[in-house]
């Protein structure tokens, strides 16, 4: 056995990892680059750029003495929700409480509840605000048939949605403001060229665990930076599902929603795009919502937010060279920045590069990593991706660890979505548990025995081992002192692989 692997580690697995190491290298220097250039354009906005009301046309709504409140557009407020016990009083006393004119909007909810006494509870609250005077609609349909793209198109058929301009759309746990309209409607209203108004997200339960602290921070990222670059240099970026307001006409333009994937809401934004729609991130108005606080429930979404980007890019690649309403420069934005870049290369290089390879290293000395790419690149990159949420630079640690385990799952789910394999149209609702402590009599959540079916992670493990002996063998034998990274490292794999991670809330 030692003489064939002797034979076979020369001529052939040496090789075979150097050339990988030079391609995670290159896609490293690409998401480099990605990072720092995005990082010198929220740089000069913030010095030199423009507010949204600046470099757009917006003036308030006004009275009109002769028209009366048939000056004001019809807006349809669109929520869909599956069996969201803990949250549909929330979103629906939100929706309710919008401040227009009350015979210009409409609250739709769209309820695809499989739990009869969940449905009961949501029609009782529609009811509720029904007797106040509210105009809401409770709908429901047959089928959860293309889950939230099917539920927001089933509600897009009613007869009455036909008087609307336009739609915001606000998922079951987000509260908007009571001036959420009137800050985002005059967008639209006077630059016809804009399709969307998208409102950033203001987490309620960031400081509940370690884990949404963790979401925090590149979630902040997402839209201090990306949203802000998007919408300042292309006036492009991906719709964020919620907490948004769309041109019914550019709905209807861009071919509707559609459930070809499990990112409907991209999906629409890209299509929207292609027919020359502008879009407006609005930074400074920002809609209450909940982190996914237990494991289980990130875990699925962070499924979802990986594999459908991913094979929503193999299935529209094409159609964005083809199109020939939008310029050269933004379709390489879209294909290379936003899509490649950000939702395939920065999953791929984080758990193959930092996760498999480095540590294969120790193993194999003869591959050698320079320490511009083991060291400096990527710590830059942390330091890039940091700048969103200052109050949590001390975490800086714990979210590297953090990001490199869910690295496994993204990983995965981009290539599911690519290849277009088993659970490529895998919808799991991202688990609501609203404020979970009060309901608990204040009490603080403990963590309940373990249930080895329910808790216990193999992937998080397997690779969790594979670290801990890599990091064994470099104390032992090897040169590059990377050993204090990987038992890190690993430590954060077996604590994510045994469950214990995020908020548990007991069964009962």
């Amino acid at each position: 056995m030692g003489l064939m692997w002797q034979q076979t580690k020369a001529p052939l697995i040496v090789p075979l990892l150097k050339l990988l190491v030079y391609l995670c290298l290159a896609l490293s220097i690409m998401l480099f680059v990605e990072r720092v250039y995005m990082g010198i354009v929220i740089v000069w906005l913030k010095l030199f750029g423009r507010k949204p009301e600046k470099r757009y046309k917006w003036e308030a709504m006004k009275d009109d003495v002769e028209l009366g409140n048939s000056a004001y557009p019809m807006v349809l407020v669109q929520i869909p929700m599956y069996n969201e016990k803990e949250v549909y009083q929330l979103s629906i006393g939100a929706a309710c409480g919008l401040s227009w004119p009350s015979d210009r909007i409409t609250i739709q909810v769209l309820d695809d509840s499989t739990d009869p006494t969940i449905k009961d509870l949501v029609e009782l609250e529609c009811q509720r605000w029904a007797s106040k005077g509210i105009n809401i609609k409770y709908e429901i349909r047959d089928s959860r048939n293309g889950y939230k793209a099917g539920a927001l198109k089933e509600g897009m058929k009613h007869s009455y949605v036909k008087q609307c301009d336009y739609v915001a759309i606000f998922d079951a746990d987000f509260e908007p403001e009571p001036d959420f309209l009137w800050r985002t409607i005059p967008f639209l209203v006077h630059n016809p060229d804009i399709a969307l108004v998208q409102a950033r997200w203001k987490f309620v339960n960031a400081d509940e665990c370690l884990m949404t602290r963790m979401q925090e921070m590149s979630l902040d990222y997402h839209f201090t930076v990306e949203q802000e670059v998007g919408s300042s240099t292309y006036a492009f970026f991906g719709f964020n599902g919620t907490a948004g307001v769309w041109r019914i006409s550019a709905l209807n333009e861009a071919g509707g929603w559609k459930d070809r994937t499990t990112v409907e809401d991209m999906d629409l934004a890209v299509r929207a795009s292609l027919k020359g729609w502008k879009f407006v991130y609005v930074g400074d108005l920002k809609v209450k919502n909940e982190l996914p606080s237990t494991f289980k429930a990130y875990r699925y979404q962070q499924h979802r937010w990986s594999c459908g980007p991913a094979n929503l890019f193999k299935k529209m690649v094409g159609e964005i060279m083809r199109t020939k309403k939008v310029t050269l420069w933004k379709k390489l934005y879209v294909i290379y920045s936003f899509f490649f870049v950000r939702k395939i290369v920065a999953h791929i290089v984080t758990f193959v590069f930092y996760c498999v390879l480095l540590p294969a290293t120790v193993l194999f000395p003869e591959v050698e990593v320079p320490k511009w790419g083991a060291v400096y690149i990527p710590s830059i990159i942390t330091l890039l991706n940091a700048v969103g949420t200052p109050r949590s630079l001390h975490l800086l640690v714990f979210w590297i660890l953090f990001e490199n385990v869910m690295s496994l799952h993204r990983t995965k789910a981009t290539f599911i979505g690519l290849l277009e394999a088993g659970r490529v149209n895998e919808w799991v609702v991202t688990e609501k548990l609203g404020d979970v402590k009060s309901k608990l009599g204040g009490k603080t959540l403990k963590k309940p025995r373990i249930r080895i079916g329910e808790r216990v992670h193999v992937l998080e493990l397997g690779v969790g081992a594979y670290l801990f002996l890599c990091g064994c063998y470099d104390v032992a034998f090897g040169k590059n002192h990377y050993f204090i990274y990987l038992f890190l490292q690993s430590i954060a794999f077996f604590v994510a692989g045994v469950g214990y991670v995020g908020t548990f809330v007991p069964n009962s």
